[in-house]
Order: C-alpha cells, then sequence, then structure tokens
C-alpha cells in the first residue's frame, strides 16, 4: 500500500516513512524515560503507580501555593519582613502551578487524540 503512494515524487512515501521514523524515536525516548524513572522509584517503593505519583504531585503543588499564601498573609500582618524570600517563594508556586496546568493541558489533548481514533 505504501509503495502505491506517492509514485511520482515519492513525497508521500518519505513524510510516512519520517512520521514512522519520529514515532520509533519517541518511543525510544519514553522507553529511556520510564526505565529512568523506574529506577528512582526502586530507592523509594517498588508498588507506586501512576495515580499515587499524580497525588504526590498534585498535593505539592497545593502546598507550595498554600505556603505562597501564608507568606503573603505574613507580610500584611508584618511577620514576614523578607522580601526576597516572598519573591522567591511567590514565584516558585508560580512556576509549579504552570507546569501542573502544562501537564493537565497534554493529559487533556492526549485524551481528544485517543478518542479520536478510530478503532
Amino acid at each position: 500500500m505504501v509503495n502505491g503512494i506517492g509514485s511520482g515524487g515519492g513525497g508521500a512515501r518519505d513524510a510516512i516513512k519520517a512520521a514512522i521514523e519520529r514515532q520509533a524515536e519517541a518511543r525510544s525516548r519514553i522507553g529511556e524515560i520510564s526505565s529512568q524513572i523506574a529506577g528512582q522509584s526502586e530507592g523509594t517503593s517498588k508498588s507506586s503507580s501512576f495515580g499515587d505519583t499524580f497525588k504526590a504531585s498534585t498535593a505539592e503543588v497545593n502546598s507550595q501555593l498554600q505556603a505562597s499564601e501564608k507568606i503573603v498573609q505574613g507580610v500584611v500582618t508584618g511577620e514576614v519582613t523578607d522580601f526576597h524570600e516572598i519573591a522567591a517563594q511567590v514565584k516558585q508556586a508560580d512556576l509549579s502551578f504552570k507546569f501542573a496546568m502544562a501537564v493537565r493541558n497534554k493529559f487533556i489533548d492526549a485524551y481528544r487524540e485517543v478518542m479520536r481514533m478510530s478503532v
């Protein structure tokens, strides 16, 4: 079937081959990353699932956001006077939240892509 595609210039065939190669590269990168994660998690617990990891990550982002809220309240009450600490904490919470939202958006995009697939 691929041999009949793009018999004139070969552009479509080359595009398909390139897409297959990119997909194979992505698979190998995912395999490398998952093996690295598995190697890191062996020291902590071997039975952590994706759900557990997701819950822990969400809890970490939530705790950072709560800490930044507390430090802002400390400024209002006069307990905190180090503005470098305030700026660093608020920026860290902001970056963590933006990263969590980017991951969420990627999951939603992946879900939509899977739902568009024909079986």
